[in-house]
């Protein structure tokens, strides 16, 4: 595994001297992930990009944020009875 990371360090650097940025972010983020535990293999096939467009129209803060979304066939519970004229009054 050490050979491994300092082959990918070289290739890194390689591509940064090369200036292929992207090259040298994707080997970084194999690095990263190999020095975490992960198997050299799992790590290159791993997503890393980590880019999410944001949407039209939508900009400020917490706005990139998912929604949630309630699962299918999910009801709101029913509101309560605001009349409580048939209660005691605590004291």
């Amino acid at each position: 595994m050490a050979e491994t990371i300092q082959t990918l360090t070289a290739q890194m650097e390689a591509a940064v001297a090369a200036l292929d940025f992207e090259e040298a972010r994707r080997l970084r983020d194999i690095i990263i992930l190999m020095r975490g535990g992960a198997s050299a293999d799992g790590a290159a096939r791993s997503d890393t990009t980590g880019i999410n467009r944001q949407a039209p129209g939508a900009m400020g803060l917490g706005t990139s944020q998912q929604a949630m979304t309630p699962p299918p066939g999910w009801r709101p519970p029913p509101k309560p009875d605001l009349m409580t004229r048939g209660t005691k009054r605590r004291r």
